[in-house]
């Protein structure tokens, strides 16, 4: 993005994955990057169209949720661009698991048999469904590492009052039961319970596939580990399967664009002229 700031600009946060432009302590301007990230760690090699993709389906998925609870947005001026008001976040990540999958399997494979506060059931195979959904909730750290947490050691550490935790619980398994991805995983229906029957590995869309070639080449985030090359056919089946969830996802074909920092500082700024 240009050095030049956006008009009102007070400050600038730069995430793994975003950078938000806080705009008059009123709005925020949020780009979502080509950078991809895993265990907390930002992987050297950006992933070309991650950020529209990422961008779009957030949109998409604000609007159709909008009945659910508020939210943010108020434009999206460029494929990779948010803007939306400023708000005062739960440091709460609300990680709603409808199976067994990713880091609570590997929790669950190590022997674990309670995940943030919650009893998991002996017995399950990888990718089982569970009874019902859970919460698994992680702080959001501002910098490090996130952590999981409990919901009781939320509401002892004031993160979120009883109250509040209650109207989150609420939201988070209303927003999962319609479907809204952001690293959330999506299973192909089609031959998943025979696949599930002869504990085949599950196709499904989401970037679980790198954390395991991560896994594979001995890189989970931890000290003195080296994150393997990341070749430009490897990084192109990255690129690749993000589109596919857009597809899948949104039932549209993508158009990917690519804007220049110019282009997209011009249409940030006459969205920001617009807006109220």
């Amino acid at each position: 993005m240009k050095s030049t700031p956006f008009p009102g600009q007070l400050n600038t946060y730069h995430g793994k994955v975003r950078d938000v432009y806080y705009i008059e302590n009123e709005l925020l301007v949020m780009i979502a990057s080509d950078r991809i990230s895993a265990f907390d760690v930002i992987l050297p090699n950006p992933i070309p169209f991650k950020g529209q993709v990422l961008n779009q389906i957030a949109a998409y998925m604000l609007k159709a949720t909008s009945d659910i609870c508020p939210n943010w947005l108020l434009d999206t001026p460029a494929p990779n661009v948010a803007i939306g008001k400023k708000c005062t976040p739960f440091k709460i990540e609300m990680v709603v698991r409808g199976n067994l999958v990713g880091h609570a399997w590997r929790t669950y494979q190590a022997g674990g048999r309670v995940l943030c506060g919650v009893s998991l059931p002996d017995g399950l195979n990888e990718n089982d469904y569970f009874p019902t959904p859970i919460i698994t909730p992680s702080t959001k750290a501002s910098e490090g590492h996130d952590e999981d947490i409990s919901k009781e050691n939320i509401i002892a550490q004031g993160l979120a009052s009883a109250e509040d935790w209650a109207v989150l619980e609420k939201y988070a398994l209303a927003l999962f039961q319609r479907g809204t991805p952001d690293s959330s995983r999506y299973f192909y229906a089609d031959g998943f319970e025979e696949r599930q029957i002869k504990k085949e590995k599950q196709k499904q869309l989401s970037k679980e596939f790198v954390r395991e070639w991560l896994i594979e080449n001995n890189f989970m985030g931890k000290e003195g580990q080296t994150v393997p090359h990341m070749s430009d056919e490897w990084i192109d089946t990255i690129s690749k399967r993000y589109i596919e969830l857009y597809e899948q996802v949104i039932g549209e074909k993508f158009n990917p664009q690519k804007l220049t920092d110019e282009a997209t500082y011009d249409l940030v700024a006459a969205s920001l002229a617009k807006l109220p």
